[in-house]
């Protein structure tokens, strides 16, 4: 300790608050460095930093507790209001506040309920990861030839599993893995039998163990064990302790017997079970094969009555075939008929279709519509000159000419028009007369 630090001089000294926390934290870290203490967990809170704090109490004063992330992970134990523990840390002092703590580096459940909390603890866990779900459950084989034992080679255990298996199938191979059951390097060695085990292609594996208290079964309620037993390949049956007691392996397991015996008993065959039912399944076997034989006597009798000789069978296809024959004369008759009927029509239709035969038709054709088009013409021309003649005809009359050629003459002024009326024309005006044969150049001298 450093005692410069503590000392006390003759001068008056004054310290700041920080000042005055940090030496109190730095007394308290010195003199109680390590401590172990049991109290009752209270005021339990749970930031989000991961750390824990709570309030450590007895029946007479409490102490505040800080549990920091780091060894909150290393905890099993499910922490709670009420839980009494035993923690382990050193003395400290929260400067900013100038409160007295207890900073924690370890922490187990005290009195008798702390390895049944553990259990409950893990076994929730462990149920809502699915590590005892029904689905995961196997069937136990129904008749196994090679089966191991994971348990202690000594001790009435054994012993009980191998008189039951004596006295039920001898045949049968059985293998010891040995292994501790209790103390510290016994989970270790279950696991390390359990993967051996799971290399051996087992029928099937009988977990087993005697009976104890709770902490000689521990080993069975490790987590590592419980998760060894629930990724084994192979069927288990959980045979640890005695009928009342429960571990976590029970849970893992395929099935669960009370005892070890029990466990023996659920996968040895009963030998004279077996031969009780193999002299059951000869006698229905016996008779299934004499019901067989007269069901083939019967049927080789009416075979033998439907019999008849092969000369008879013979007689019948011959004249058979000669049906047959007389059919298939009838039948190319007729199609050679049909055919020859076939042939005449297409070389008709052949003929009536050949290209010389349709030339000549077209060549009548088209002298037929040259004589009609050579007529037609005539026609239309004789019929164009009459009406022509007629038109013409209906022209002369109405024509001027016709008019001038009874001596009429008609007058154009020097533009050309036509004078009606002698009002249209001055003196001096020149016009033209137009006359029958010839025009004549007129001069207007007056106008009346």
């Amino acid at each position: 300790m450093n005692q410069d630090l503590f000392a006390v001089t003759a001068a008056r000294e004054y310290l700041s608050v920080s000042q005055l926390n940090n030496r109190a934290r730095l007394l308290l870290e010195d003199v109680l460095a390590e401590v172990w203490v049991e109290g009752e967990i209270s005021n339990l809170a749970r930031p989000a930093s991961g750390h824990l704090y709570f309030s450590l109490k007895d029946s007479k004063a409490q102490v505040r507790c800080a549990l920091f992330r780091g060894h909150a992970l290393r905890v099993r134990t499910e922490l709670r209001n009420g839980l009494a523990v035993r923690v382990h840390g050193r003395v400290s002092l929260f400067e900013g506040r100038g409160d007295f703590q207890l900073i924690i580096d370890s922490l187990e459940p005290a009195g008798d309920g702390a390895l049944r909390l553990a259990f409950e603890a893990l076994k929730r866990r462990l149920s809502e990861e699915g590590l005892f779900a029904a689905e995961r459950k196997r069937a136990l084989p129904a008749y196994p030839q090679r089966v191991g034992i994971i348990s202690s080679p000594s001790g009435a255990v054994i012993r009980d599993i191998i008189s039951v298996w004596t006295r039920r199938a001898p045949q049968l191979s059985l293998t010891l893995i040995p292994t501790a059951v209790q103390g510290e390097q016994a989970a270790a060695q279950i696991v390390n039998a359990l993967q051996m085990a799971a290399l051996c292609h087992f029928d099937a594996l009988i977990v087993a163990r005697g009976g104890g208290s709770l902490e000689d079964l521990w080993p069975f309620n490790e987590e590592e064990v419980v998760r060894a037993v629930a990724a084994c390949p192979l069927p288990i049956i959980s045979a640890v302790g005695h009928e009342t007691d429960v571990t976590l392996c029970d849970f893992a397991a395929d099935v669960r017997a009370p005892t070890p015996s029990a466990a023996a008993e659920l996968l040895a065959p009963d030998n004279s079970e077996l031969i009780r039912r193999v002299n059951t399944l000869a006698s229905r076997l016996h008779l299934r094969l004499q019901q067989k034989l007269s069901q083939g006597r019967l049927q080789l009798e009416g075979i033998r009555c439907r019999l008849r000789h092969p000369g008879e069978r013979l007689r019948q296809q011959a004249q058979r075939l000669d049906d047959l024959d007389i059919r298939l004369a009838r039948a190319l008759a007729a199609v050679q008929q049909r055919h020859y009927q076939q042939h005449s029509q297409l070389s008709r239709r052949l003929a009536a279709q050949h290209p010389g035969q349709r030339c000549k038709l077209l060549r009548q054709r088209l002298d037929e519509l040259k004589r009609r088009l050579s007529q037609s013409q005539t026609t239309r021309l004789n019929q164009a000159r009459q009406q022509i003649s007629a038109l013409a005809q209906q022209l002369h009359l109405v024509s001027p000419l016709s008019t001038l050629s009874r001596g009429y003459s008609i007058l154009l002024d020097e533009q050309g028009k036509v004078l009606r009326r002698a009002q249209d024309t001055a003196p001096g005006q020149s016009l033209q007369a137009r006359l029958d044969e010839g025009s004549l150049k007129l001069l207007v001298q007056a106008c009346d």
